[in-house]
């Protein structure tokens, strides 16, 4: 694993908004300064040896998350995720029910010398998907046409979606997200979702959150043309849905509307998860320490809220390496993982994001930044496997 330097294409910008990336604010450059959020000035080159290592380890990871939630439901422990308690059934009932999963991302450390860890699991809403599915494949057809890349991520897409097609109650599919997003990004997350639905052969159809409606006689959701909602695939976290009014016709709909990702993934999103795999698998080379609500044996530790987002409210300590983040989480509670700082690439820190697309991993990732924390400042570079 190394990064290097390469010459952006001079149409570049062009390039990836014909693409979709239309969205993404500045990243920031190690002194401060803007960076384009899309940098293909470097990347990171890695051996094939490497990405089926990787690969091999976000299979075992995902197998391991599989196990934990099974281990949680058995044991009714959802007291320790701090989230609410009528959810608790509702949960054991889809997990029960196997509703289908269809996508995550592992945010992983990883240097090139040992094997790949865990920092935290995506499992509900992740985000960064175009960019590593689409985007990052053209930069490497154009640039280094000869090369590879660990990216099958929209062709395995496209047969999961085949192969729930089965489980779901009807082909019909209705894509969803917020329109408080001012970047714009879910929805164009969701819109390539949609695309890669539609590409199997699904029926679509695209709206806001905002604007599901329910009908009261015959209580069911229902969209625009009043029509009813059988399948809801949501880039919308579940932590919002079961905080707000129409939370609990959510999970009461269930399996008459099926959502997507489904509820058991409340149980993996949650940061809470690293806790159990620690306490399930201890000693996991894939792992690092973590412990709930305090931070046990660790003298250099990552404090983590249960339910946070964009590296805010984390707080590191370490001798040399204190940082503080601010944020509006922590209500909820929080987990201590060991501190593991993401590896030094010319004064960078690349934060391996790995996707997990059914059961199978599907592709790479990469967001770096000056910092500690992977926050909103980071930026997306590709990757490339050199064709031996």
């Amino acid at each position: 694993m190394r990064r290097e330097r390469s010459t952006p294409r001079p149409d570049w910008r062009e390039k990836i908004e014909s693409q979709g990336l239309v969205f993404g604010s500045p990243a920031r450059y190690g002194g401060g300064g803007q960076r384009p959020y899309w940098d293909e000035s470097v990347h990171y080159v890695f051996d094939m040896d490497e990405v089926l290592s990787i690969e091999a380890d976000v299979e075992l990871l995902h197998s391991m998350c599989l196990e934990a939630v099974d281990n949680i439901v058995l044991t009714e422990r959802y007291r320790d995720f701090g989230i609410p308690e009528w959810t608790w059934p509702k949960i054991a009932e889809s997990w029960k029910r196997a509703d289908p999963h269809v996508y995550g991302r592992f945010d992983l450390r990883y240097d090139g010398s040992g094997p790949a860890r865990l920092l935290e699991y995506n499992a509900d809403t992740p985000t960064s998907l175009l960019e590593a599915a689409i985007v990052q494949w053209y930069w490497k057809t154009d640039v280094y046409p000869d090369d590879d890349q660990w990216n099958s991520i929209h062709e395995k897409l496209v047969e999961r979606w085949a192969e729930v097609a089965d489980k779901l109650p009807s082909n019909e599919l209705h894509f969803t997200w917020s329109q408080s997003d001012p970047s714009g990004e879910d929805h164009i997350t969701t819109a390539y979702l949609q695309e890669t639905a539609a590409e199997a052969g699904m029926d679509t159809i695209g709206l806001a959150i905002e604007e599901i409606g329910w009908d009261p006689v015959l209580l069911r959701f229902v969209d625009l043309r009043e029509a009813p909602m059988n399948t809801v695939m949501k880039l919308y976290p579940w932590e919002w849905i079961v905080d707000e009014e129409f939370g609990k016709r959510v999970a009461e709909s269930q399996p008459k509307t099926l959502w997507v990702e489904p509820l058991w993934k409340m149980l993996l999103s949650n940061k809470a998860i690293l806790a159990v795999l620690w306490e399930m698998y201890p000693g996991h080379p894939n792992l690092l320490p973590a412990f709930l609500d305090q931070p046990g044996l660790l003298t250099e530790y990552v404090r983590k809220p249960r339910l946070g987002r964009e590296g805010a409210n984390i707080q590191i300590v370490a001798p040399g390496y204190e940082t503080q983040t601010s944020g509006v989480y922590g209500q909820e509670g929080y987990v201590y993982q060991a501190f593991d700082p993401l590896p030094d690439f010319d004064g960078y820190r690349p934060a391996l994001g790995a996707w997990i697309v059914g059961d199978h991993a599907a592709g790479l990732g990469i967001r770096e930044t000056a910092g500690l924390v992977t926050d909103d400042g980071a930026a997306f570079v590709p990757h490339r496997i050199p064709q031996a």
